[in-house]
């Protein structure tokens, strides 16, 4: 039965919460990042990659010549004895003084040493990267009145300038 009024006894229509216009519209943005967004962030990793990744490889190389320079410092010790014990480095190798002067034991770093000449110590290198692997960091004792101090050179490429500066670094006023 329909009353003569208009509007009279209809009931509104009523829609259950959260399901009006507005509503779904929120929840269309809140679904997710959009594309754009996503590019951006992989561009920015991307970034910081490009740049921390050689960072990481240089920080890692310099850390592995250190270990280098580590081990060499008994054998450097050694030499610096035997050459204030017979006034000179001339003798002070592991042919002349076998008994004093021995080679370390390879390492993750190190795959030989050897010493020879007048003190002469040779390091070949390994697992510590691309270019570097095989070449030999040489250190050669000056024996003053009072101390030994020690030179150093290298096949490693100057290309490899972390490397290089941490040798550089290690050789200016070394002494023994």
């Amino acid at each position: 039965m329909r009353s003569a009024v208009p509007g009279a006894s209809r009931k509104p229509f009523l829609r259950p919460a959260g399901t009006g216009p507005k509503e779904l519209t929120m929840k269309r943005v809140q679904q997710g990042f959009t594309l754009i967004e996503l590019m951006i962030v992989v561009a920015i990793i991307g970034i910081l990659a490009a740049v921390a990744l050689p960072q990481y490889q240089d920080y890692t190389k310099k850390a592995k010549i250190s270990n280098v320079l580590a081990s060499v410092e008994s054998v450097k010790t050694a030499v610096a004895l035997c050459a204030q014990e017979q006034g000179g480095a001339a003798k002070c190798n592991t042919t002349d003084s076998p008994n004093d002067i021995k080679a370390p034991a390879a390492s993750n770093e190190v795959s030989a040493t050897k010493i020879t000449g007048a003190g002469e110590i040779e390091v070949t290198l390994q697992n510590i990267g691309e270019n570097i692997n095989t070449k030999t960091i040489t250190f050669k004792p000056t024996v003053g009145e009072s101390n030994v101090t020690w030179g150093i050179s290298t096949t490693i490429p100057s290309t490899e300038k972390a490397v290089t500066a941490q040798l550089t670094k290690a050789s200016v006023g070394t002494g023994t």
